[in-house]
């Protein structure tokens, strides 16, 4: 089982801030993941470099013993050059498929659900919603950016069937609201 899991409530939006921290509420969602983490035998962290998945991550390592590996493949999709206003870029973005939105992004899809798939069983994987939504739209066979909405500190579950990933349980759902 490899466990992807969205960072949790960050204390600002990616609009306001390039790389804010948790909220305090997302501090307490990051705990809460951890506990449950454990339950469900994840023993190694992997996280995106970014400071909400770092501190989401944190909450894990503090309770399993593990160190978090920074792994960049698995951090947030960064919107092309010259764009100012990155929440809109994203939103209609999220409204049509990696073919659409065009170069590199498809790309950038493969090269997250390749990291994903080279984790080993039992990885938490700390990321985020679009590179979360990258890798299980790509194992449904699914190509809209927007598959599902996981909740801060969601859980999604992927498994091996035969040697490949498949989507076991995906995470809770939650509102766009801090894009």
């Amino acid at each position: 089982m490899i466990f992807l899991i969205r960072h949790g409530e960050p204390a600002s939006s990616w609009s306001e801030h390039p790389d804010p921290g948790l909220s305090e509420r997302g501090g307490r969602q990051a705990v809460a993941a951890a506990e449950r983490l454990s339950g469900l035998g994840a023993r190694a962290a992997w996280t995106s470099p970014l400071a909400r998945c770092r501190e989401t991550a944190a909450a894990f390592e503090a309770s399993a013993g593990a160190s978090a590996i920074v792994q960049p493949a698995v951090g947030e999709i960064v919107a092309p050059p010259g764009v100012v206003d990155r929440a809109s870029w994203l939103r209609q973005a999220m409204t049509g498929t990696w073919g659409e939105i065009g170069d590199p992004f498809p790309a950038w899809r493969n090269a997250v659900v390749e990291a994903v798939a080279a984790a080993p069983d039992g990885a938490a994987i700390f990321s985020h919603f679009v590179a979360i939504n990258a890798v299980v739209g790509a194992l449904d066979g699914d190509d809209r950016v927007l598959v599902f909405r996981p909740g801060h500190a969601s859980i999604t579950r992927l498994e091996r069937v035969g040697g490949r990933l498949r989507v076991a349980e995906r995470g809770s759902e939650g509102p766009i609201d801090a894009i």
